[in-house]
């Protein structure tokens, strides 16, 4: 006969359903949510303490209202969350120094071809490296390519991250070296008396479950899921600029039927000269802020003077400041309006460069905009995009009455880029083989990009997101909770009294549906570590061999889509991709759906049940 359970295990239970139903209906932010989550805890825990064992005399006894506390604001010093903030910071330096920018262009190319076929080749990358690599470090490398893929017209994070995130926890399933939760399930079965489980014995399995989910995180999580880009692209300006083009360019030479099929995507080029290029001849061309960078790098030239740009590098690297673009509006009182960016002198005054003006399209037909020489005349309402070093770009924009906009870019400062590559490999590959845990390898990672100056201190907020923080605090308090409450174990309990009436596939599916829940609302580490006893006794009860039963908790310690705080690569795409509670739960339930059902199917099959 099954017990009630305590009253702990109930208010952990009732709690985590309202944390659920809270997230779910987005009234408050999660921010808010998870606060109030972790307030309920430490106020319930202070004045009602959990039971404890006393070490002395093994009786189980109140524990003080000092480790209910201790309990509730623990997950802000967990070193889950160290971790993710860790490779938070270490992801910040792959970005601020351009250091993967190469495998982004070289995605960007499959990408170009075909969207859904760069998509595809993703995920089959993502699935087979986390079948041998931890996937937390292969998820920290992708997520900076793909929010640089999306920059230059690729598929907006937010549609890539989600299936990216699948495709990795899928990898990871397939081998018992995939995550740690595999090994600890294993490890717990062998300690029951199980034969252990190679490496490969249960990966067939796992990968013709991925055959079937493939097409499902290719072809339909995307579509579920909204364009973060959608706002961004809306408001995308356009700048007009003269393109100097460089000696080594391959305009040099060119005639004007080749200029144009060698211009990158997003550039238009204006009143086209005649006859060949030639070295410093200047090119009227508009386009977006990062069509402008492409147009640069791909076809070797430059968007001002190059006696201005090695000034700023010079000044950059003697003042150790990072060099800032930034868009500025001209103002009525500006000194500018009627110049030209030639008869301006900005260069001179202020050691800045001017690489464009944005001026509305219904605006550019006007007459007396340009000057005799073909340059724009500077109009009230243009919005310039300037390059510098912070404090000259302020005093340019107070001199000149000029409203510096939000948005500033750092560029990156490649000369740090293979260093930073350096750093993320030797995290990444200490963590893969077993040197170092996770957590020491990427806090070492994220130290070594201060000292070297590739992520600089004051620029950290930039990397850390507070909504991860505060939801991966709230999920390790209630992850804590359901342990230690014994409402974990109860709920196992409950579930082994009513599958002996159920035929070997619905069991198989129910114990992997149960250890899912315990998974997407507490931790792997809690679910492996009741579900595998409870699987023995289920096998025993049954008469069945306990081995299926194993790999289905095994299982379903990993499909944890279907909330953020199941695992911790889900808060770590959580930011870039500006993801939702609602998100994970409109695209994990039905892939959780899936999985259990093939995989259950896959383990009667292949165990004869």
């Amino acid at each position: 006969m099954l017990e009630l359970p305590s009253y702990h295990a109930i208010a952990a239970m009732l709690l985590t359903i309202a944390m659920f139903v809270g997230f779910v209906r987005g009234r408050m932010s999660i921010e808010i949510v998870s606060l109030l989550t972790i307030a309920v805890i430490a106020v319930g825990l202070y004045f009602f303490p959990l039971k404890t064992i006393d070490p002395v005399t093994g009786l189980q006894v109140e524990a003080s209202p000092t480790d209910g506390l201790a309990l509730a604001f623990g997950g802000f010093g967990h070193y889950a969350l160290i971790t993710i903030c860790a490779l938070m910071i270490m992801g910040r330096g792959l970005v601020v120094t351009g250091a993967l920018e190469p495998s982004a262009r070289i995605l960007e190319r499959v990408f170009k071809f075909n969207l859904q076929l760069g998509l595809l080749v993703s995920l089959l990358i993502a699935l087979i490296l986390s079948m041998f690599v931890n996937n937390t470090p292969v998820l920290v490398l992708m997520i900076p390519i793909f929010a640089a893929l999306a920059q230059r017209g690729a598929m907006a994070t937010s549609k890539t991250l989600m299936p990216l995130n699948a495709a990795s926890l899928i990898g990871g399933l397939a081998t018992t070296i995939g995550t740690s939760t595999n090994i600890l399930v294993v490890s717990i079965a062998v300690d029951l008396g199980m034969r252990n489980i190679g490496v490969f014995d249960f990966t067939p399995i796992v990968l013709l479950a991925a055959l079937v989910a493939l097409p499902y995180m290719w072809l339909v999580m995307p579509r579920l899921l909204g364009d973060n880009r959608t706002e961004a692209a809306a408001n995308e300006r356009h700048f007009h600029t003269r393109f100097r083009v460089g000696n080594q360019s391959v305009l040099a030479g060119a005639e004007l039927s080749m200029i144009e099929e060698k211009l990158p995507k997003g550039i238009t080029l204006h009143n086209p000269p005649t006859g060949p290029l030639q070295p410093q001849q200047r090119l009227h061309i508009s386009g977006s802020h990062e069509a402008l960078e492409d147009a640069t790098r791909e076809l070797k030239g430059e968007l001002a003077p190059s006696w201005v740009l090695d000034r700023i590098k010079r000044m950059s690297s003697s003042q150790g400041a990072d060099v800032m673009v930034v868009e500025m509006t001209v103002t009525a009182d500006s000194r500018l309006i009627t110049r030209t960016l030639t008869s301006s002198g900005i260069a001179d005054l202020y050691s800045v460069a001017v690489l464009g003006i944005h001026r509305p399209d219904r605006l550019l037909g006007e007459r007396n905009q340009y000057s005799d020489g073909g340059d724009l005349r500077i109009s009230e309402g243009d919005v310039l995009l300037v390059m510098g070093l912070e404090d000259d770009l302020q005093a340019f924009a107070r001199a000149d009455a000029l409203l510096m906009l939000e948005g500033a870019r750092e560029l990156p400062r490649r000369s740090k880029a293979l260093l930073a590559a350096a750093i993320m490999g030797f995290s990444v590959v200490t963590a893969a083989v077993g040197i170092f845990p996770i957590a020491i390898s990427a806090l070492a990672g994220a130290i070594l990009m201060f000292v070297t100056g590739c992520v600089k201190f004051d620029r950290v907020g930039r990397a850390l997101s507070g909504q991860v923080i505060v939801l991966v605090a709230a999920s390790i308090a209630i992850g804590r909770v359901i342990d230690e409450s014994g409402a974990a174990e109860w709920l196992g309990q409950a579930l082994s009294l009513g599958l002996v009436y159920l035929p070997p596939a619905l069991v198989l599916a129910a114990v992997m549906a149960f250890v899912t829940f315990i998974t997407n609302f507490a931790s792997n580490a809690t679910a492996a570590t009741v579900g595998t006893p409870i699987a023995f006794s289920i096998a025993a009860s049954l008469g069945i061999p306990a081995e299926p039963l194993v790999l289905a908790v095994l299982f379903g310690c990993n499909l944890c889509y279907a909330t953020p705080i199941a695992y911790q690569t889900n808060m770590l795409i959580m930011a870039e991709g500006k993801y939702e509670f609602s998100d994970y739960i409109r695209t994990g339930v039905p892939l959780v759906v899936l999985m259990v059902t093939t995989l259950s199917i896959l383990l009667v099959l292949f165990y004869d049940l």
